[in-house]
């Protein structure tokens, strides 16, 4: 970026499969009860929000849907009604043309070729706008789709992940950018001297490639992860373009800010190769009285014992039953599915004072992400203040519903920003690295002949 130019905020919308990010958002009126299948739904989404300049929409997403062993408590949430995202983005993109688009997907439970070659051909069809986020899972049902009896321990995870994402990196990398000339007259399709064999044989697995897509228009579709323990930095660090990140305090993100942007030099790269983005629940209103009317609004909508095996799950299965509902959040030993999860919800508790029936609510309205209920101008003012103390290079909206949150979000909170010169007003390039301002990879060859 140029020295002159104003630094400004990158903003994605994150999106569970429903669509609703908290849990009672379903059941507002004006929300559409279909909202996870209902392709119209999601077109009408990715278009008001690529009309407010978002740099990214952002499909979470699990294999399996959570809480499957309690049918009764599942059946009180949306939670089950998930597409596939990638088809879903696929479609998007047909109806937008800027606009970043990405999707959970699991190095635990799939395969790193699948996962490749559906990414970079999403990369292809939407013109270089294709993320993926990587995750390692952290849902136990998962485990029971894919040929286990339980989740895949939390080092070993990391461990694959590491190696999942070294060999999906490889395969985008068997093709030169110039390797498919397609010469009619003289017949030849594709130089074999610019593809690259991977020949990749490790721990966990053997592939020897090449794709069978091209090399794609960003050379590497965007690499996001999510993760703060220890190898989830790591792997930050190493590879990822953007991280998402659950924080709730300025001096708390500045300290995650400022170690993972530290940790890229250890891997050769640049702080500015790397983009940290917190995630962020809006409760939007004209004046902060009506921000709370809402918030209390869908609050009163969550069903206790939807609350209490949320929590649950987030703190990675611990059984809640045996503990005081009004009494204060009892120490709970972390849990090696859950490691940061369960120190944050910890750490909410205690600052806040909550018992446990409180950081119930609080788990299923938002789990452990950073809250923000007030006027246009008061979140304004919060996001402002995280992103020039050093906190944040943007934000991961979490809409509490759809479509009102977002209407707020594009309408009111975007123009707001706009106005103080925080947020950009036209997008800065075709594909998602240029509008987020990150690099192109180098295909293997170039990289190669400059070592």
């Amino acid at each position: 970026m140029d020295k002159t130019t104003k630094r400004q905020m990158k903003l994605s919308l994150f999106l569970t499969g429903d669509g609703n990010y908290h849990m009672a958002g379903w059941r507002l009126p004006g929300s559409k009860t279909d909202g996870g299948q209902n392709i119209e739904r999601w077109v009408e989404a990715a278009q008001a929000i690529e009309r407010a300049k978002l740099h990214m929409l952002f499909i979470a997403d699990a294999a399996s849907p959570p809480g499957t062993d309690d049918l009764e408590t599942l059946s009180l949430t949306s939670r089950i009604d998930r597409m596939d995202p990638v088809p879903i983005l696929a479609a998007v993109s047909m109806v937008t043309k800027n606009l970043g688009l990405a999707s959970t997907m699991t190095t635990t439970y799939l395969e790193p070729y699948n996962l490749a070659r559906s990414v970079a051909s999403l990369d292809h069809i939407s013109g270089g706008r294709a993320a993926w986020n990587i995750v390692t899972g952290s849902n136990k049902d998962d485990a029971l789709q894919f040929n286990r009896d339980s989740h895949v321990p939390h080092a070993e995870r990391y461990e694959r992940a590491e190696e999942f994402v070294d060999v999906v990196r490889g395969i985008w990398d068997s093709y030169d950018d110039d390797a498919f000339p397609r010469d009619k007259e003289s017949g030849v399709y594709m130089d074999p001297k610019k593809v690259h064999l991977l020949n990749h044989t490790g721990k966990y697995f053997k592939v020897r490639g090449p794709s069978a897509v091209p090399r794609s228009p960003q050379g590497h579709p965007v690499l996001i992860q999510a993760g703060s323990s220890e190898p989830g930095m790591n792997i930050s660090a190493r590879v990822a373009d953007v991280v998402f990140t659950s924080q709730q305090v300025l001096k708390n993100a500045q300290d995650f800010y400022n170690n993972l942007k530290g940790r890229c030099a250890n891997y050769g790269r640049k702080p500015e190769d790397l983009l940290v983005m917190p995630g962020a629940l809006l409760f939007l209103g004209e004046t902060e009285s009506e921000a709370k009317e809402k918030f209390d609004q869908l609050n009163s909508l969550i069903p206790l014992r939807v609350a209490m095996q949320r929590l649950s799950a987030n703190l990675g299965g611990i059984d809640l039953s045996k503990f005081d509902l009004d009494a204060p959040m009892p120490d709970i030993k972390v849990n090696d599915a859950r490691v940061s999860a369960v120190e944050s919800y910890i750490a909410i508790s205690r600052r806040e004072g909550l018992t446990l029936r409180q950081m119930a609510m609080r788990s299923a309205a938002a789990k452990h992400h950073w809250t923000l209920v007030g006027s246009v101008k008061q979140v304004a003012d919060e996001l402002e203040e995280w992103f020039t103390n050093g906190a944040a290079d943007g934000f991961n909206i979490l809409p509490s519903d759809m479509p009102g949150a977002v209407t707020m979000l594009t309408t009111k909170l975007v123009p707001e920003l706009q106005r103080r010169g925080l947020f950009q007003t036209e997008y800065a390039g075709k594909t998602l690295r240029e509008n987020l301002g990150l690099r192109r990879p180098a295909d293997l060859s170039t990289r190669q002949r400059a070592l």
